[in-house]
């Protein structure tokens, strides 16, 4: 795949969970677990999975978010791939958590059954 932007620093797991506001209301990224150098297509496509396969974002707040990274990557040649690579790995991180409950091991089934038919809707709950 022939990224289009230059590597550089990438959190890994960019998305409105992982910021924290202080007492001055100072936004802080938090969770640099998977912090790495690569292309900012990465952190960009999560935002952009949660939006257009998930609607978890309005569309204003989706115009904003690409009003100020200046790129919306849905018309990108690798925006398939790596959208069903985020999905992906949004569902296997939520399998860690299957036996906790019944609601877990639902939104778990309701995942997988979506990774193996991409037509299907994409009601997914935020986790």
């Amino acid at each position: 795949m022939q990224f289009e932007s230059p590597k550089g620093p990438v959190h890994g797991d960019a998305h409105v969970q992982n910021l924290m506001v202080d007492t001055q209301g100072q936004v802080i990224l938090i969770d640099f677990e998977a912090f790495c150098f690569d292309h900012p297509e990465w952190d960009l496509m999560v935002t952009a999975t949660e939006h257009h396969s998930l609607g978890w974002q309005t569309d204003e707040q989706y115009a904003d978010f690409v009003r100020a990274y200046g790129r919306d990557l849905h018309d990108w040649h690798g925006y398939d791939t790596l959208r069903r690579l985020q999905e992906f790995g949004m569902t296997t991180w939520l399998m860690q958590n299957v036996q906790e409950d019944e609601r877990t091991a639902a939104e778990y089934q309701r995942r997988i059954t979506g990774l193996r038919n991409d037509e299907a809707p994409r009601d997914w709950r935020p986790w």
